[in-house]
């Protein structure tokens, strides 16, 4: 039977000496996220499902999914977390330059599992094979065609050369995953999505765990704590779900200079 959980963890350590086992019925509440493990860093819960319901229940608390293959699925809420300001993201000098003589334009919602299979194909320094499995593809597929999982494309004519995914839950961005298929092309996709959510008056992108590609784009640490605030206000808004090719048209590398340039 899996265990109980209180409302509250002790500040600074964590209740648990190991994950939470979910519950099947997928309405059933995760765990509060500042109880997970501070060894592994962030995990929580283990088990369940990638239905709908259980995704946007955990993203609406600071929860992510992230497993291998071959492992049940594993929930994480590390602390601290790492997020973008919209409104401070600014793409590198030398890129923008470059940028002026492209054909380069990011679009959102017109390639949603191209995105992601390319986003799991994408070698990465470290890993053995992709987390983004089988299971995982079709559930954000899914989530996609519910209108709350979107991708930020970069097009070079008809020619996909970069692109990011991840979920919006009211007036919050929680990225996923992002490649590119030429030098710069995830940098584009998420100036093109910064560019547009600072427009729409969003202000964060999550950006789960750090690595020195996100930290070199300006990616900031937050308390899980600090984090989890945040996402409680911005995810009670309305947001705006369903499709996003119309409202977030097209970026042109000129509108990538970000703030204040």
């Amino acid at each position: 039977m899996p265990r109980r959980w209180p409302a509250i963890c002790p500040s600074g350590r964590p209740m648990y000496l190991r994950p939470v086992l979910l519950q099947a019925d997928p309405s059933a509440p995760f765990p509060p996220a500042g109880c997970a493990l501070r060894e592994p860093d962030g995990l929580l819960a283990i088990g369940g499902d990638l239905s709908p319901t259980r995704l946007l229940a955990a993203y609406r608390g600071g929860i992510f999914p992230w497993y291998g293959e071959g492992q049940p699925i594993l929930w994480w809420s590390p602390d601290p977390r790492v997020v973008f300001h919209t409104d401070r993201f600014r793409l590198p000098s030398r890129l923008l330059r470059t940028l002026r003589k492209s054909d380069w334009v990011v679009r959102a919602d017109t390639a949603f599992c191209q995105v992601i299979d390319a986003c799991a194909s994408v070698p990465r320094a470290g890993q053995d094979g992709t987390w983004i499995v089988d299971d995982m593809r079709d559930a954000y597929c899914a989530l996609h065609d519910l209108g709350h999982a979107h991708s930020i494309e970069v097009w070079s004519g008809t020619r996909l050369v970069g692109g990011l995914y991840g979920v919006a839950v009211g007036r919050m961005f929680f990225g996923e995953s992002m490649f590119s298929a030429q030098s710069g092309g995830s940098k584009v996709a998420l100036g093109g999505l910064a560019a547009r959510l600072r427009q729409w008056g969003w202000p964060l992108i999550d950006a789960q765990v750090e690595n020195r590609h996100l930290m070199s784009l300006g990616a900031q640490r937050l308390p899980r704590s600090d984090f989890l605030t945040k996402v409680a206000t911005l995810t009670a808004d309305a947001g705006l779900p369903g499709s996003w090719t119309s409202a977030f048209g097209v970026v042109e590398p000129a509108d990538l200079a970000g703030p204040g340039t």
